[in-house]
């Protein structure tokens, strides 16, 4: 396992602390969390990037996976209802 040594300034590390304070876990662990929850949705905006500029440049493929992406997100919308 990898060692990352962080210098954060008071008000992250006060926020950081509240935090695990709040979820009952430790600071490094928290920290963990959301170092991946930060670069799970960076990953998953490149992608919706590019998506958007594949279905943008009339790719066959991705509009079929955009229209699959929609037809899932009204059957969801429909269980709501």
């Amino acid at each position: 396992m990898a060692r990352l040594n962080l210098t954060l300034d008071a008000d992250t590390f006060q926020k950081l602390d509240r935090h695990s304070g709040r979820v009952g876990r430790p600071r490094a662990r928290v920290a963990t969390e959301i170092l991946r929850e930060g670069l799970a949705r960076r990953e998953a905006a490149e992608r919706r990037k590019r998506l958007a500029a594949d279905y943008a440049a009339g790719r066959a493929d991705a509009r079929a996976l955009l229209k699959d992406l929609e037809s899932s997100q009204l059957d969801l919308l429909d269980d709501e209802t």
